[in-house]
């Protein structure tokens, strides 16, 4: 089987490794790759589970305008090593390390992170280290219902390049996606990549109630972004559970997008982001 992903994808890749650099950061056996853009303060942006660096592609060009941004493919994502571990507590330790050698101890940086990278933000940000302000797009880790749109394909079986491409569009529609015209090429190539690159296993992790205990530990000042069709919980309960009765929490709801708010509606997200960590202010 060929590389299942597209062309598109792949140049775009090239681009924009030319417009930014490449560090790997070492903790004890695991290097970390991390890519940076721009110039300005740093915000640091953190992919979700099955995810990658790309999961910010719709992000960088806008965001880069103002800030230094430091993206991870988190330890065994993308390009970085093998996971030695497969506990939660690890993962967040390892990407806490890997901040505190970019950063130092004193320096401080905005943080965001987007569905299971959520998870892994609130926690970092919840260890004490110098997190400004924080943002968390359709964050893993809240504990409440799942509203399943269709039964994910295990896309690993798929025999042929049209069946691995069939089973990527549809999980993309199922999880991702809401609106149908979204999934588009560049979003399948960035699926697909993710997807095959993928060695740590987060999905049981993201199923636990880890981030309300988190973001009680986290000082800071917090914003949710959440789609209003994300299948991953109803905004009912978000609202309800993380945002309402918490000083210095806030929270806003996309109309008419699903769980992966920063590609479908990068738009308004990059303003949202923006204004959050340029005057916390949250609006558009």
């Amino acid at each position: 089987m060929s590389s299942p992903v597209n062309q598109q994808t792949l140049e775009w890749m090239a681009e924009r490794e030319k417009s930014g650099s490449r560090h790997v950061v070492t903790v004890g056996e695991h290097q970390v790759v991390w890519r940076q853009f721009g110039s300005g303060s740093p915000l640091v942006l953190i992919h979700g589970g099955h995810g990658s660096w790309l999961h910010w592609a719709r992000n960088i060009e806008a965001l880069s305008k103002d800030f230094s941004l430091w993206i991870p493919n988190l330890a065994g994502y993308g390009d970085s090593s093998d996971p030695r571990f497969d506990d939660f507590p690890t993962m967040v330790d390892v990407t806490a390390e890997c901040l505190t050698q970019l950063f130092g101890t004193g320096s401080s940086f905005d943080l965001a992170g987007f569905s299971f990278g959520g998870l892994v933000s609130a926690n970092v940000a919840a260890k004490g280290l110098p997190v400004r302000r924080l943002a968390l797009l359709g964050p893993g880790g809240h504990g409440g219902p799942r509203r399943e749109r269709g039964k994910l394909i295990n896309w690993k079986r798929a025999e042929t390049e049209e069946a691995l491409i069939e089973a990527m569009r549809f999980n993309l529609w199922a999880h991702m996606i809401y609106a149908d015209e979204q999934i588009d090429p560049f979003a399948m190539g960035i699926h697909t990549y993710s997807c095959i690159h993928t060695r740590f296993r987060s999905r049981g992790i993201s199923g636990r109630g880890l981030l309300g205990p988190a973001l009680d530990d986290y000082s800071g000042e917090t914003m949710i972004i959440w789609g209003e069709h994300d299948i991953t919980c109803t905004p009912e309960y978000l609202m309800t559970h993380m945002i309402e009765g918490h000083s210095g929490r806030q929270g806003v709801i996309l109309p008419d997008v699903g769980h992966w708010v920063n590609y479908e509606a990068s738009e308004p997200v990059n303003a949202l982001l923006k204004n959050w960590f340029k005057e916390g202010r949250v609006g558009l």
